[in-house]
Parts: structure tokens; C-alpha cells; sequence
């Protein structure tokens, strides 16, 4: 690792990230998630040259008070600084949102019936009775609801030392809400976070391959094992499944 890589924190996390996230099964958050399996219809072929407008993209699943929760809240998890573009430039809104019309979203690919045991192990497969879809649409109504009790606000309207808060709160399980167990909501909203990342833009996210770029990843290049013993950085740009290059 070079002196830079230990000045850069975040980069650091990014690509630690990546490495827990495998391209079919996705086991952190605590639920035994399966994720892109299925890919929505494609979205139009980026230039690569830099992320999508993501105000564009009208939400099919999210309504509007939804979708300015998800916006603020990946915008939180993954901000944008002086080392690359955030969540909202890479559109995971759009991830998140394009992956609750999958079979995925709707647990139609999981054995469903209990019991549940929320601490089984990852391979025990999901271990809730609610799905990706519903634990979004408690898990944002139960938290604006608890961030109203503070100050009146919702998540998206408090400030960014209180998002930061809120959700480390969340993380912990602190709040306890009848609807959803806070931990799981949490938890899920940040792996399908990292998914936007990092997946390949066919699924939505990951524009201009921003994610990728970031943390040197060659993408679906075909040619760049031939380097891993070099020692050297990989010099050619990311390329995605449809060919496109960062």
C-alpha cells in the first residue's frame, strides 16, 4: 500500500468494500441476501466520461418522500470529496431503485416460511419475513418518524452532523421500531449502498465507472490478470459488460 493509500481512509473502505461483494451472493447484512440477479432494462449507454445528471431519473418503485430519504441517506454513507464523486454522482438511487422491481426486492428467489433466526449464519439463507421492498418502505417511514420526534424534521431535512448520528444509531439498533428492526434496515441500505458503487452500470449504477476508477479496478477487461504480478498500477481504464470505457 502506498503513503497515499494510508492518507485516504475512505478510498481504503471503498475498496475493502469491494472485496465483500460478490457478483451473486452478498452476505453482510446479516440476512444471506442474493443480489443482481436480474437487471431491469438496460439504461442507455454512458460516454464514460463523467456520471449521469441523477435528477433525471424518475423512481418507479420509491415515492417522493422515499426517494429524497434514499438520496440523502446514501449521499451520508458515501459522500463525495476531494478524492471522487459520491453515492448520488455514481447514482445508487437509481440502483437501489431500479432493484426493487427484481425478483430479488420481492423474495421471490428465497424460501420464505420461518422460522426466523436473524442470527443464523449468512449461508442459512434470509431470516426475516420481510422482504428488501418492504424493509425499505417501513424502514424510511419508521425513521423519518423517529427523526420528527428531535426537531420536527424529517431525516432528509436535518442537518449533515444529524444524519450522521441518526444513522449510526441506526446501525446500532438503537431505536426500537414496531415495523422493522432498525439493525436490518440499516444493514440492507448499506450493502445495496456498495452495490450501487460498484456494480457494473448495466444495473444502474456505478456511472462513468466512477466507483471502479476510484479504487483501480479493471472491470470486465479480459486481459488484466497478465499484471497482478507486475507491481505496477494497471494503466488501461475500467470497461464495463457493454463495452463502455471509464
Amino acid at each position: 500500500m502506498s503513503d497515499q493509500d494510508r492518507d485516504n481512509p475512505r478510498r481504503e473502505f471503498l475498496r475493502k468494500s469491494l472485496t465483500l461483494i460478490p457478483l451473486v451472493t452478498v452476505a453482510s447484512t446479516g440476512l444471506g441476501s442474493t443480489v443482481l440477479m436480474a437487471a431491469p432494462e438496460a439504461a442507455p449507454a454512458s460516454s464514460g466520461k463523467a456520471p449521469a445528471n441523477t435528477s433525471t431519473y424518475e423512481p418507479s418503485y420509491f415515492t417522493a418522500e422515499e426517494w429524497t430519504f434514499i438520496q440523502a441517506a446514501v449521499a451520508q454513507l458515501i459522500p463525495s470529496d476531494a478524492q471522487g464523486p459520491g453515492a448520488l454522482e455514481a447514482g445508487v438511487p437509481e440502483y437501489i431503485d431500479r432493484q426493487m422491481n427484481t425478483p430479488y426486492a420481492a423474495g421471490a428467489l428465497w424460501f420464505m416460511q420461518g422460522p426466523f433466526n436473524a442470527d443464523a449464519a449468512p449461508e442459512m439463507g434470509w431470516q426475516s419475513k420481510l422482504v428488501p421492498k418492504e424493509i425499505y418502505r417501513l424502514g424510511i417511514a419508521a425513521t423519518d418518524a423517529w427523526s420528527k420526534t428531535f426537531n420536527g424534521k424529517v431525516f432528509a431535512e436535518q442537518d449533515s452532523a444529524t444524519r450522521d448520528n441518526l444513522l449510526k444509531q441506526l446501525e446500532a439498533g438503537k431505536p426500537q421500531f414496531d415495523s422493522v428492526p432498525a439493525k436490518i434496515f440499516f444493514n440492507l441500505l448499506l450493502q445495496n449502498t456498495k452495490e450501487g458503487f460498484f456494480c457494473d452500470p448495466i444495473h444502474g449504477g456505478n456511472k462513468g465507472m466512477v466507483g471502479w476508477t476510484m479504487i483501480g479496478f479493471p472491470g470486465a477487461r479480459a486481459d488484466f490478470m497478465d499484471w497482478v504480478e507486475r507491481n505496477e498500477q494497471y494503466p488501461f481504464p475500467a470497461v464495463s459488460i457493454r463495452g463502455e470505457r471509464a
